[in-house]
């Protein structure tokens, strides 16, 4: 006579008691209070930091040196004013300039034509070879070698003529070497955001049979100006406070005119800088919001959740809204 092995448990009886050891361990874990990470480092870098800026704003304000009255007083006044528009507007005309022969050059640059891609390649490497100062003076004493400017057929006849001295002012030279300057870095900026797309995409287009236009236009450029628009903001930062430089043309932009008004009020000198100073922040700020903004744009369908604005963070952090 053999004895019978024993009959497993049925499965529904082993499953229980290890529901009911799930359940306690949860409510075990729920009946625990959750204490946050603590960052004591963090925490003592913060007050470092603040108590720096404290004392750098007390700096500031009770330093008598920095004549704040005088400082408000030149803030706003109009010869002041129009040195900031002009400066302005020479960054705005090398801005559209400078990209728009930037895209030029970006695109010969990248052309399979070899004769393009050295030209392309020569201007980019003689214009970023000489420095700003140095390619303003120089056109500001072009006159020097040529007195008149035509325009006609190359090595034939020229159809209209001009004086070299009436047509190259200041403020066209100071335009045209603030292009020249900028198209050569911002066919950089562009041709690196155009080889940043995974040359993947564009096999598995061409393979579907769009056309070059089209590949352009859809998956080139939307991805391409993501990554040009954070490279090129830092570029137009560079190019407004390189626009400070054209002063040596006797053009007096915002830079210009407070030299000029500290050579005239010698005791006002660092005022007037702080007043130059200040106007140079809050452009350069205007230019980082629209970045900013910009950036958040196209950064639509890269990121499955758009960061929030400042002003959503601020109703956040308030409570009225989540």
């Amino acid at each position: 006579m053999t004895a019978s092995p024993p009959k497993p448990p049925p499965e529904a009886e082993l499953a229980k008691p290890l529901q009911e050891t799930t359940d306690e361990l949860v409510a075990k874990l729920a009946s625990r209070e959750v204490v946050p990470l603590r960052h004591p480092w963090r925490w003592a870098a913060a007050a470092v930091a603040l108590v720096l800026l404290a004392q750098a704003a007390h700096a500031l304000v009770t330093n008598d040196a920095f004549q704040w009255d005088v400082f408000f007083y030149w803030f706003f006044r109009p010869v002041v004013l129009e040195g900031l528009l002009l400066t302005l507007q020479l960054t705005g005309l090398a801005a559209v300039f400078g990209l728009l022969g930037g895209i030029a050059l970006a695109l010969m640059r990248l052309s399979r034509n070899p004769v393009l891609q050295s030209v392309a390649w020569g201007y980019i490497w003689l214009f970023r070879s000489i420095p700003l100062i140095v390619l303003l003076l120089f056109l500001a004493n072009v006159t020097a070698l040529y007195h008149t400017l035509s325009l006609g057929i190359p090595f034939g006849p020229s159809f209209v003529e001009f004086s070299a001295n009436d047509l190259l002012s200041f403020y066209f030279v100071a335009v045209l070497g603030l292009s020249l300057n900028e198209a050569a870095y911002a066919a950089e900026v562009v041709r690196s955001g155009i080889i940043s797309v995974d040359q993947s995409q564009l096999e598995a287009a061409a393979a579907l049979g769009l056309p070059k236009s089209r590949q352009y236009r859809r998956i080139i450029l939307p991805q391409a100006t993501r990554a040009i628009i954070p490279a090129y903001a830092n570029q137009l930062i560079g190019l407004l406070k390189g626009t400070s430089v054209v002063y040596i043309t006797s053009l007096l932009e915002l830079f210009g005119v407070v030299q000029s008004q500290a050579s005239v009020n010698s005791g006002q000198i660092i005022p007037l800088l702080m007043v130059g100073t200040i106007w140079y922040i809050v452009l350069t700020s205007v230019l980082s919001i629209i970045q900013y903004y910009l950036e958040r744009y196209f950064s639509r369908g890269a990121l499955r959740v758009l960061p929030l604005t400042p002003f959503q963070k601020f109703l956040r952090a308030t409570g009225v809204a989540r």
